[in-house]
């Protein structure tokens, strides 16, 4: 895969790590790639959050951001286990943001929310947007809740987006699920075998506690369909038939966005894959969708 070194140095009061990558997938074998990493820049002093920046050994005019929206269900998931992802999208020729977000156990909903939302504005009026708003090219990329995230995002700035198995249904799902028990590994804590039932047993799991229960009016606002998509612009989604998102609740959006003249583009894949499952296999697919 890759061979990596790295050296760290003081500068502008940013610890800097600088990765030689040999890359055997993306470029030609022998190429050399270098990517600046700074680490944990605050964007919310409020609630003390931060976010990482990977940058392309070479930035042009142009400068494209990409933003990736960590998944874990609101209950786990940290922008420091994305650094592989992010390595790979500033080789790509992305200056990368990777944000961290307030976790269920820290704040319910709309807490991680708003994170996503206060990080957009605060980026938008960052050093590292350097072309008028109109002109500055700025893309997101989500896996699981963070491709919910980014979808609400989307939905109130146009940036173009690719969403990698975004739940999107909790308020009728919640009411349709009333005798299944929420459990992190219900293989073994309940002894569930069928794959459904323990995958719909995490669901519940990590919808609750983000919603902080099951209050239909809570779950309603959770709900992508009911997302302000006014400004929506340019959107691919990615699924798989039998994964942990319901197939159901892509093709109730996807209705929803018809309902809106908005357009989306759906890669529907077969087998169970969630998200990051599938994730290396269609990162060279994401890439094109955003920049053609």
């Amino acid at each position: 895969m890759y061979k990596l070194q790295f050296f760290t140095f003081d500068y502008l009061n940013y610890i800097f790590l600088l990765y030689i990558i040999r890359d055997s997938i993306i470029h030609k074998k022998g190429d050399i790639f270098m990517v600046s990493i700074i680490k944990d820049i605050k964007y919310d002093d409020r609630n003390n959050l931060f976010t990482d920046i990977y940058f392309p050994e070479q930035t042009s005019t142009t400068n494209k951001i990409l933003i990736f929206w960590h998944g874990g269900g609101w209950i786990k998931g940290s922008k420091e286990a994305c650094q592989e992802l992010g390595v790979r999208f500033a080789k790509a020729g992305f200056t990368t943001m990777i944000p961290e977000y307030r976790l269920a156990s820290q704040s319910t909903f709309p807490g991680a929310h708003q994170d996503s939302k206060t990080f957009v504005e605060w980026l938008l009026n960052s050093q590292y947007v350097t072309m008028p708003r109109s002109k500055q090219p700025i893309y997101q990329i989500g896996a699981s809740v963070g491709a919910t995230m980014a979808l609400f995002i989307a939905g109130q700035f146009g940036f173009d987006t690719v969403c990698w198995s975004a739940p999107l249904d909790f308020s009728e799902w919640i009411k349709n699920h009333k005798d299944t028990v929420a459990s992190t590994d219900a293989a073994s804590e309940l002894h569930l075998t069928n794959p459904r039932q323990i995958k719909d047993s995490f669901y519940k799991f990590f919808t609750v506690s983000y919603a902080g229960g099951e209050d239909p009016s809570i779950l309603q606002k959770m709900d992508a369909y009911t997302y302000d998509l006014d400004k929506l612009n340019r959107l691919l989604m990615i699924n798989s038939e039998h994964e942990l998102t319901p197939l159901d609740s892509v093709l109730k959006f996807a209705k929803t966005l018809a309902q809106q003249n908005k357009a989306l583009n759906l890669i529907l894949l077969p087998g169970d894959q969630h998200a990051m499952g599938y994730a290396n296999k269609y990162i060279d697919k994401s890439i094109e969708f955003l920049l053609h």
